[in-house]
């Protein structure tokens, strides 16, 4: 095995450890999400983006805009969408200045089904990360991701 050849499979064992600790956490998060508030982890980061996002009088993202604030395909996320707008949590409306534009809103039942999830999502994320720290392969993971500063921009040594 060259020097190149242990590089990339370094690489490769560290991306799958990124991979296994993202499932778990995203399985637990979700688990609970569902049990609590009948939401799945796709559908309350829809929300979440949706309710951090303030231009004119309510929070709105572009279909567009959505699709890779939430990391699903356009189809992908117009279902998701349509969903949510079937359960009242959010409305899609034309842009006034450019007839092109589909909007998506969270509304006040989304802001209010958000809230108090936020706790549960929270709690769940924070025992999941317990839970992968204890696993040797996983627990540097969870130190880099506990000590990720809000708004520090990402280096790259």
């Amino acid at each position: 095995m060259t020097a190149t050849d242990g590089a990339v499979t370094a690489l490769s064992q560290g991306w799958c450890a990124l991979s296994l600790l993202h499932s778990r956490i995203e399985a637990h998060i979700e688990r609970a999400l569902q049990a609590h508030h009948d939401l799945s982890v796709r559908e309350y980061s829809l929300l979440d983006v949706l309710s951090r996002q303030h231009d004119g009088p309510g929070g709105h993202l572009r279909m567009n805009q959505v699709a890779d604030s939430v990391v699903l395909s356009q189809s992908a996320t117009t279902r998701l969408v349509s969903r949510l707008e079937d359960r009242g949590l959010l409305s899609r409306y034309i842009c006034d200045t450019d007839r092109r534009g589909i909007y998506t809103d969270v509304s006040r039942t989304g802001l209010e089904l958000l809230a108090a999830a936020r706790p549960t999502n929270d709690a769940a994320l924070r025992e999941a990360l317990d839970e992968a720290a204890r696993n040797p392969e996983l627990a540097p993971l969870v130190d880099a991701v506990e000590n990720i500063r809000p708004g520090a921009a990402p280096t790259r040594a």
